[in-house]
């Protein structure tokens, strides 16, 4: 099965669909390993990761296409690009969904904000009128080759008009070809209640740990109200950060590096991850048996 078409399966199962945010290759596999069923790519860790930088427009197209592709490449399951505001008006979002399903992708994120785009969970958005916003989305779904890419139309709507507003946009997406309706910045169980109630089609949220979400909400509680998709784009990169934490200040406490303190994964699960198991039976194959010195 094609993953475009399974991805656009699980968005329309019963059951809700967990997708934990991958910003590398690495992170990519991680969640893969730990079986969940798709990846979305998390456009914040992506652009902190490679950039050093925030969520706020500062990869272009090409950039975004590359690290997708590579998160795509180096695992089986089904990955959602983050196509940010399609990189400009509808022209641009429809050459940006050609550009991510060629690249390998089994769908992508076109949001509804006015570039310079910025985090779903931080103060200070603005979004676009609803007729443009409403031709990008009919652009992108115009452009896909695939019929079953994945258009995630997301709004930012909630903070700005309300849910009324959320509603409204959402089913004008869904009518001018969205896949899914991505609600950012979801901050009340009752209101994502009321959005899958209104909304003429699968409804999708993200979870950001210390951002606007609701505390404790659980999976349960989303597969109950109808949740179809909902995304964890910071909960790899954060632990990330604390695990780095963590590790070099117990080099520092302990005076030595593999100490007591630090919590690291076996150095045979980075050879693993990276790959190197197949790089070695290639190596038997067409080497005469030679082996690589990082065995």
């Amino acid at each position: 099965m094609r993953k475009t078409t399974l991805l656009k399966n699980l968005i329309h199962a019963p059951e809700l669909l967990v997708m934990p945010g991958a910003y590398d290759p690495l992170s990519a596999r991680i969640i893969e390993e730990a079986g969940f069923a798709a990846i979305q790519c998390s456009g914040y860790g992506i652009s902190v990761s490679r950039l050093g930088l925030p969520d706020y427009s500062f990869l272009s197209l090409t950039d975004m296409v590359g690290a997708s592709k590579c998160i795509a490449d180096a695992v089986g399951l089904p990955v959602m690009a983050d196509g940010d505001t399609g990189f400009g008006n509808a022209v641009n979002a429809w050459y940006a969904v050609r550009a991510f399903e060629d690249a390998g992708l089994a769908g992508v994120n076109i949001e509804d904000q006015v570039m310079p785009k910025r985090c779903g969970h931080l103060d200070g958005k603005t979004i676009v009128p609803i007729d443009e916003a409403v031709a990008k989305v009919r652009a992108c779904a115009g452009a896909r080759q695939d019929p079953d890419f994945v258009i995630n139309a997301r709004t930012d709507a909630l903070a700005i008009g309300g849910i009324e507003e959320v509603i409204r946009r959402g089913n004008a997406y869904m009518e001018a070809g969205a896949t899914m309706i991505f609600i950012d910045g979801m901050t009340d169980r009752a209101l994502a209640r009321q959005a899958v109630q209104g909304i003429r089609g699968p409804v999708a949220i993200n979870v950001v740990e210390g951002g606007k979400s609701p505390e404790r909400f659980t999976f349960a509680e989303m597969q109950e109200m109808g949740i179809a998709r909902v995304s964890l784009p910071g909960s790899l990169i954060l632990g990330a950060i604390q695990g780095m934490r963590d590790a070099l200040a117990a080099v520092k406490a302990n005076g030595y590096a593999g100490g007591p303190g630090g919590p690291k994964a076996a150095f045979d699960d980075l050879r693993r991850l990276a790959g190197f198991d197949q790089v070695f039976a290639l190596e038997r194959t067409y080497l005469g048996g030679l082996r690589s010195a990082a065995d």
